[in-house]
């Protein structure tokens, strides 16, 4: 009881401390990522090293990048259990048309995620934070509800009651944003696994009238304006040279609190309980994380792993180019013969150069007695071994990072398609891990989304996003109850999922082939189910059950599921 009491009781000195320690334990993490960054930019080409660099680094991210994400997901949202439900069927269908909209209508959840994958891809962290904002605006005053003008002859008490709710606030419309978050404004405790972690948070940055805005006059002025706006520093964000202040935002699963800090002011401004109601208390998913072990949360960046063949191609790239500028034509000539000088300068295609004294000229060899140029054999040969060891080490790199010469689009016209298929899918092995990962922080990402849409919306918006009125009659019927369904914990009534095809570069052969593969399979039961209908009517109910069961199968027949729910209840 004591241990509890002193976890509810967590003063401002205790998240100082929580959060010194985070920082002291990733200081080295944030170095490291700085100098990857600037790798990545090519930033210390002009700072210190001027020699020619070969920047596999960023070859690799733009690789890797689109073969994991390089479109919106589709979200499919599905009952939790695919038995005959018109109601939740509805409701499914209202919640992706919502989430739908808002990933649609809203550019912050693609740009969100372009900028984690790219952190992960990077430093080995994407964070992405899901946010309720509602868009509140008063009623004008001096209006009554009713819309009557207000004169000297009005009665004084309809006055006094038209003109009671000229102050009410009414919501203009709501969103569930997804803010992205860098890798240096994210924290959370001290922890070897992710699921020993108790609190996180972010730092966000608040000008002064945001300050008076979220935390009242008073304390709103007395908030130092601690960052600095440094054009050589990403850590704090510039904004036309105006200070802003660094607040603290922390989500604390133990007590179920958040609360917001500034170390400058030094106290804790603002402390609520849980706002939004979310399952996992957190609005933001598991990051995005590239190597980890499992003795602490600092991610090991891919680059670290071949860190040191990226060096070996820049020290080939630095040699390739000291032996392209030395391949060139250079050598001496007989001064006397001042023709020869011209011979490189001026002599083109048929073009002949006179020489003074031919005689003498002939009788020292000619070309051969009065030029001697340097044999640049040698220096092409040794450029053609430096080429072919920059190819070995690429290949090493390739090898590491799992990226086949299939994927970087390059092929062997002497190859079989079944060894560019088996390369592939080897290839794909550690491909397919990281779309994984990244498709279920899209998939967190949008259920901590349908989460606030379903306990925060009010049902005017989600029947306005959801386009309700677009529904067939059968299912505005259900619209009602498919609404309060929504509301009754959602998390567990329905199960959200992203497709790892839908947020990658695909052929559109595989969805023609996808929607055939749903016609032959319903033409084939048909041909069966029919006959069978006939003969027996009887068995016409189990048939309409089995035919709903392989349609739930097929992700290109869901749109059918309910022309199909109502032709079984027909039958």
């Amino acid at each position: 009881m004591a241990n509890d009491q002193a976890t509810v009781n967590k003063t401002y000195q205790d998240w100082y401390n929580t959060i010194v320690s985070y920082e002291r334990q990733f200081k080295r993490w944030e170095a490291r990522n700085d100098r990857i960054i600037k790798r990545y930019k090519d930033d210390s080409r002009y700072d210190r090293n001027p020699n020619a660099r070969f920047n596999i680094l960023w070859s690799n991210v733009q690789t890797i990048q689109p073969a994991i994400f390089a479109r919106l997901p589709r979200p499919d949202v599905s009952r939790r259990f695919r038995d005959n439900d018109p109601i939740g069927r509805v409701a499914s269908m209202m919640l992706e048309r919502a989430l739908e909209f808002e990933i649609e209508h809203y550019g912050d959840y693609k740009s969100a995620m372009n900028n984690a994958v790219l952190d992960r891809l990077l430093g080995g962290r994407g964070v992405s934070w899901v946010r309720y904002e509602p868009h509140i605006v008063g009623e004008e005053a001096g209006e009554p509800d009713d819309g009557w003008e207000v004169t000297e002859d009005t009665d004084e008490a309809e006055t006094a009651e038209g003109m009671e709710n000229e102050n009410q606030e009414r919501i203009e419309y709501e969103c569930a944003p997804v803010d992205y978050v860098h890798w240096k404004d994210f924290g959370h405790t001290v922890a070897r696994t992710w699921e020993e972690v108790t609190a996180v948070w972010r730092r966000v940055y608040m000008t002064r009238p945001a300050l008076v805005e979220r935390f009242g006059e008073d304390l709103g002025y007395q908030i130092p304006l601690d960052t600095k706006p440094d054009n050589n520093s990403n850590t704090y964000k510039q904004t036309d040279g105006v200070y802003e202040a660094v607040i603290y935002e922390i989500w604390d699963k133990e007590t179920g609190k958040v609360l917001w800090l500034s170390k400058s002011l030094g106290k804790i401004l603002d402390e609520r309980d849980d706002p939004l109601g979310l399952e996992n208390f957190w609005p933001c998913p598991k990051p995005l994380y590239s190597t980890l072990t499992t003795d602490s949360l600092e991610p090991i960046p891919d680059f670290v792993i071949y860190q040191d063949q990226a060096r070996e191609l820049d020290t080939l790239a630095d040699r390739i180019e000291g032996l392209i500028n030395a391949l060139k034509v250079r050598g001496v000539y007989d001064a006397s013969a001042s023709e020869l000088q011209r011979l490189f300068s001026e002599g083109e295609n048929n073009t002949l150069i006179p020489v003074k004294n031919w005689m003498a000229f002939a009788e020292k060899q000619g070309m051969k007695g009065a030029i001697d140029l340097v044999d640049i054999a040698p220096i092409a040969q040794a450029l053609t071994y430096a080429y072919q060891a920059m190819e070995q080490v690429k290949g090493q790199i390739y090898e590491i990072m799992g990226i086949a010469d299939i994927q970087r689009g390059q092929t062997d016209p002497n190859e079989t398609l079944g060894a560019q298929i088996i390369k592939s899918n080897n290839a794909a092995g550690r491909l397919k891990t990281m779309q994984n990962h990244v498709v279920q922080f899209a998939t967190t990402l949008l259920s901590i989304k349908a989460q606030i849409i379903c306990n925060h919306f009010s049902d005017e918006t989600i029947l306005k996003i959801c386009g309700a009125d677009q529904l067939s009659e059968q299912d505005k019927m259900l619209v009602p109850q498919a609404l309060a369904l929504l509301k009754q914990e959602s998390a567990k009534n329905f199960r959200i999922e992203v497709t790892s095809d839908s947020m990658i570069y695909q052929d559109e052969q595989q969805e023609k082939a996808d929607r055939m593969a749903f016609l032959q399979a319903m033409g084939a039961f048909f041909q069966q189910a029919v006959p069978m209908a006939q003969a027996v009517p009887e068995t016409t109910p189990m048939l309409m059950e089995m035919l709903k069961f392989s349609v739930t199968a097929f992700k290109a027949g869901k749109q059918l599921e309910g022309i199909i729910d109502e032709t079984a209840d027909k039958l």
